[in-house]
């Protein structure tokens, strides 16, 4: 078996590395290509990447490449984890968008819709080159905006599925407070990529008993001081929301804190300095403690599973995984796509079916898929009124005053990156 990683140089592959080892019976894989243009940074990667293999014993090989056709070249999976404009864009994401009043953060809002302008063409480009290496591949897209990214693959009518860690956060969360194996925790997880709430938490399977209202009795506490949400807020829901709705729940008070501390960028990129430095160190050969606060906990697990599901070599049955829609939420257009548990196979994903969604998140949802399709045409054709339009449509944003000068902004701050501005 072999699988492509592009992106292959950033800091977050030795966390992949890790769980491609450790599962190894999981998913047998002979040969792990790592691609990225940063020959720099991929030699560093790449090298402990191959000592972390050699200390747990994992007899596959691992070689590093700036040559994409050649990286993907028979390769059964390629894994997409990469970020155009590196973290000086993200810096920029993050902070223009409270220029106006509006959350400046990498995946949602302003500054989410200048993350998709900016990949949706790259990932296509790199897709098209894959299907025409090895048009039987899967594409798991890991790159964010998941949601977008992943839709602009499948319209483009490309094997892929979007995978996104925070469900798989809440399960091994949950597991932990009730005492049990993330193995025997279900989550009833409903809604799109970083807009998903927990609305059962079922033990044993898809049709266990829910345990949520005994999480939230229990452990209200802990649960809402992790999502920084009041738990009367969470006792009134009913439901776990993810950390990402707080950007909708507390959109000024959260506007009010980024204004005053150093962005998660400029934390991001100074961690990013000093693990690079640390993978340089010849004696390391196991992913350093660090590593947990980069983010991306548990990534390795889920593409693991989900790698070897659509493989045919095994995996957990059911996983959460951003699918094409196909009346599973019978509000939403059948192309949407939409971040449920699915049934994973070699023959791709069956959402598993969904009991009625309170209204209180179906407009949530339904308001966001409008965005998105909206931002995936200005990621297609460009132009300034189709920017301007997916602004105006996205309820972190909806006034025009403030469509406006996002839209000026985000052109500016990405011209180099947008063919058409």
């Amino acid at each position: 078996m072999k699988l492509t990683v592009v992106g292959g140089g950033s800091t977050y592959t030795p966390e992949l590395i890790d769980g491609f080892a450790r599962l190894r019976d999981t998913l047998p894989v002979e040969e792990l290509v790592l691609v990225d243009p940063a020959a720099e940074r991929l030699e560093l990667v790449g090298g402990l990447a191959r000592r972390i293999f050699a200390r747990q014993g994992h007899p596959g090989r691992i070689t590093t490449t700036r040559d994409l056709d050649a990286g993907v070249d028979g390769a059964d999976a390629v894994l997409l984890q990469l970020r155009v404009g590196g973290q000086a864009a993200r810096q920029q994401d993050e902070t223009w968008p409270l220029e106006c009043g509006c959350v400046g953060q990498e995946t949602t809002g302003a500054g989410g819709l200048a993350k998709a302008l900016r990949t949706v063409p790259v990932v296509l480009d790199i897709a098209e080159r894959v299907r025409r290496t090895n048009p039987d591949a899967w594409i798991i897209d890991f790159t964010n905006p998941v949601g977008i990214v992943t839709r602009a693959l499948l319209q483009a009518g490309h094997k892929a599925v979007g995978l996104c860690n925070v469900a798989i956060g809440f399960q091994r969360k949950f597991a932990r407070l009730l005492g049990v194996s993330p193995a025997d925790v279900h989550l009833d997880h409903v809604g799109l990529n970083h807009l998903t709430w927990e609305t059962g938490v079922r033990l044993g399977g898809p049709e266990g008993e829910d345990v949520l209202s005994k999480l939230l009795s229990e452990h209200g506490e802990a649960i809402a001081a992790d999502l920084r949400l009041p738990r009367p807020v969470l006792e009134r829901l009913g439901v776990v929301p993810s950390y990402y709705l707080r950007y909708f729940y507390a959109h000024d008070e959260v506007v009010r804190e980024l204004g005053t501390k150093p962005s998660r960028a400029a934390e991001v990129a100074a961690m990013e300095a000093e693990l690079l430095r640390m993978y340089g160190d010849p004696a390391l050969d196991e992913k350093p403690e660090l590593l947990a606060k980069r983010g991306g906990a548990y990534y390795s697990e889920a593409a693991v599973d989900l790698a070897a599901g659509l493989l045919g070599g095994g995996g957990s049955p059911y996983q959460v995984v951003n699918t094409l829609n196909r009346g599973t939420l019978p509000f939403l257009p059948d192309d949407a796509v939409i971040e449920v548990q699915a049934a994973v196979g070699p023959k791709g994903t069956t959402p598993l079916p969904v009991t009625a969604v309170d209204p209180l998140f179906a407009g949530l949802m339904a308001n966001v898929t409008a965005y998105e399709d909206l931002a995936l045409t200005a990621a297609l054709h460009g132009g300034r009124e189709r920017v301007f339009k997916a602004l105006l449509a996205h309820p972190l944003v909806g006034q025009y005053a403030y469509a406006e000068g996002l839209t000026d902004r985000l052109i500016a701050h990405n011209r180099e990156h947008l063919a058409w501005a």
